[in-house]
């Protein structure tokens, strides 16, 4: 049993669930403490007093605390002090529940879609820009008259005009998140957009979107108040606003009449921030998730297609992959490639880093950096082009046509998912299986590809597995379909030794029983001598040699092929000086 295969079970380290952060962090404990104690007030309001907000008795204008029933005794208008704050606080609330929903509903669905979709990004600005020139405060008391007063209408209206705030905020997050390894691989998986946006990408930026519906819910609050303060609005809504401003004006008779709806707005509105603060914190950790790649614009793609298509599932002709540099020029990454690949063949596609083979595979895949510029070529597969087909038509693709095995299998993996959640949605995705089933077939799977405890990996974290077991898990989601071509992208780069040779085999024995094509993008040899027929060697984004694997190894023509063979370890090679000691190292020094 090799090491990649054992689940760390000694040292697995226990998760630790958002709620148990929560419940461990002080801050978050007595602000969440503090605002349930106030909603609870302003729920509890009819029992808790003896008098209605605005039930005003002359008897007790101005009264002192403790006043004949009156807790907090009575305003200049003999109404009850404790009862308006208690109306208050529910006014408060649901101001909040308004404004902040309806600012994160609208942002956030136009954030998430301007920041995936470059094409919609243009409307999306123009809109929100448009909704910015308004003037917040003046239309909320212009259109006072359409609105009968209603602050509920009202706090409507302020939640699309925040709405901007939230939309430049997720618009910025989903920029960061969408090139990130993990929804490249949901997209390769054949997850729908709609399914990536709401699962990983608004998952994974859900962190500032609280912290910033904190802010929000203040901003409702404090602008609700702001209009009470200046008496727009009905005189029998009770609200921290009228009773401050009745406060002032009562200041040199009562002066502590301003300090009871101060003091608990003040109250409500910290709370509010630190336990977003708080929240924030546990949800996403101290620090963000750098992106992988920087986004530009996408010049559209000139695909041609070739006048002879030699046959093959997958063949590539005269493909030209190009990336703007500073100065504005094109930089061609791969150059009028061509490539054939059998139906129930592997090919292994090889070269030194940077030669072009990743984005060769990208290609096909049509998940290319959105900077990428695909200046002519054609890549077809079983006669369909592919280049210049929609992203709907792509879907249709991935995961079942073409299974994708990538070289990071930890950063290809969401940490916020068990195992067996992404394996399962992955293959759902694609299929028309139930949930049942499709735990059922992955759990097979798992065993399949030689873990040895399925059901613990399943329930697993990513971060709970080794290197070798993610690889194996990558497999297993990839295969789920019985694609016709799997890209196995350096599958055992990170892998020891041991464990890429299980890993090959794996793969051979997969291919043979799913009778798939595989494409076997590398740059060791000894892997494509293991695993391949043929070879192609790829050099500065050209194809420089193919050939069966006896021919590349027997009578290489290629001078670069004689270069990259010839700096294989030769195994009749043998160290003739001794290995050195520690004190003939000290003697030396």
């Amino acid at each position: 049993m090799t090491a990649d295969l054992a689940l760390t079970r000694p040292h697995t380290p226990r998760r630790t669930t958002p709620l148990r952060k929560l419940l461990r962090d002080p801050q978050a404990i007595t602000t969440a403490a503090v605002l349930l104690l106030v909603v609870v007030l302003g729920l509890l309001a009819p029992p808790l007093t003896q008098h209605g907000p605005n039930e005003a008795s002359l008897e007790h204008v101005d009264a002192g605390p403790g006043t004949a029933g009156y807790l907090l005794g009575g305003d200049r208008s003999g109404r009850d002090i404790w009862a308006r704050l208690l109306g208050s606080i529910n006014t408060s609330v649901v101001s909040a529940l308004i404004g902040t929903g309806v600012a994160l509903v609208i942002g956030v669905t136009a954030g998430l879609v301007g920041g995936y979709y470059d094409r919609l990004r243009n409307i999306t600005e123009w809109v929100f820009s448009l909704v910015m020139t308004f003037p917040g405060l003046l239309l909320l008391i212009v259109l006072m008259p359409m609105t009968k007063g209603d602050y509920r209408v009202t706090m409507l209206i302020f939640g699309v005009l925040l709405s901007p705030s939230v939309y430049r905020l997720v618009r910025n997050l989903v920029l960061g998140v969408r090139n990130e390894l993990f929804v490249d691989a949901a997209r390769v998986s054949g997850l729908p957009d709609a399914r990536i946006l709401r699962r990983h990408v608004l998952f994974a930026v859900r962190g500032p979107v609280i912290i910033a519906a904190a802010f929000l819910c203040n901003a409702s609050i404090g602008v609700q108040a702001g209009l009470a303060f200046l008496g727009v609005g009905p005189a029998t809504v009770p609200s921290f606003g009228s009773m401050v401003a009745e406060g002032f004006a009562n200041l040199y008779i009562e002066p502590l009449q301003i300090v009871w709806p101060s003091l608990l707005l003040g109250v409500m509105t910290v709370s509010l921030v630190l336990f977003g603060n708080a929240l924030r914190d546990i949800l996403e950790g101290a620090t963000s998730v750098p992106s992988k790649k920087t986004a530009r614009p996408t010049p559209t793609p000139r695909a041609s297609t070739p006048k002879a298509t030699p046959p093959g599932l997958l063949v590539i002709e005269d493909l030209t992959i190009a990336y703007p540099t500073p100065s504005g020029e094109l930089k061609e990454v791969v150059s009028g490639m061509h490539l054939r690949l059998d139906a129930g063949e592997t090919l292994g596609l090889v070269g030194e880093s940077g030669s072009g083979k990743t984005q060769t595979a990208f290609a096909v895949l049509g998940v290319l950096p959105r900077e990428a510029v695909v200046a002519r070529g054609s890549i077809r597969l079983d006669g369909r082009e592919l280049l210049g087909a929609t992203e709907r038509e792509l879907h249709r693709l991935r995961g079942r046509t073409i299974g994708y095995v990538p070289q990071e299998p930890m950063s290809n993996l969401n940490p916020s998912f068990t195992v067996g959640a992404q394996l399962v949605e992955g293959l759902r995705a694609v299929t028309d299986v139930s949930r049942t089933e499709a735990r059922e077939r992955m759990l097979a799977l798992l065993e399949r590809v030689g873990i040895p405890d399925p059901r613990r990996a399943f329930t697993s974290y990513p971060y709970q597995i080794s290197g070798g077991m993610a690889q194996r898990v990558l497999i297993a989601g990839a295969v789920a379909a019985e694609p016709e071509l799997l890209i196995a992208d350096e599958p055992t780069t990170a892998l020891d030794v041991t464990v890429q040779a299980e890993i090959l085999d794996l793969l051979r024995d997969l291919q043979q029983e799913l009778h798939m094509a595989v494409l076997l993008v590398t740059h060791n040899f000894g892997v494509v001598a293991d695993s391949c027929r043929r070879i192609a060697v790829m050099r500065e984004g050209e194809v420089v040699e193919t050939g069966t694997y006896l021919d590349i190894f027997r009578a290489a023509e290629h001078p670069y092929t004689r270069m990259l063979l010839g700096s294989v370890l030769d195994e009749r090679t043998v160290r003739t000086d001794p290995p050195a000691t520690a004190s003939g190292i000290l003697a030396k020094e």
